[in-house]
């Protein structure tokens, strides 16, 4: 004969409840994390595609910069040659 207290089922219904929705919780929190994983490599390969693209426009603003600077002095060297071609009185 079964002697004690009777079993409550309502709390132990509630407790079941209450897993099932951890459980969910969980599995929802671990497919946003790996939704944002995903995320984050892909935002970290934009970054580094940017970096990539400012260090080419950073050469490529310097060779411009040095262009220009090899072009003044051409023109300088070549105002002075026509000055001096100028004063030959030919």
């Amino acid at each position: 004969m079964k002697t004690g207290r009777p079993v409550d089922t309502e709390s132990l219904d509630r407790l079941e409840e209450k897993v099932k929705l951890l459980v969910a919780l969980i599995g929802r929190l671990r497919a946003e994390q790996a939704r944002m994983g995903d995320e984050l490599q892909r935002v970290s390969n934009e970054l580094d595609a940017a970096r990539a693209g400012l260090k080419a426009a950073d050469g490529a603003a310097a060779e411009a910069a040095a262009l220009k600077e090899e072009r003044d002095l051409i023109r300088a060297r070549v105002g002075s040659l026509l000055e001096q071609l100028e004063g030959l009185d030919i």
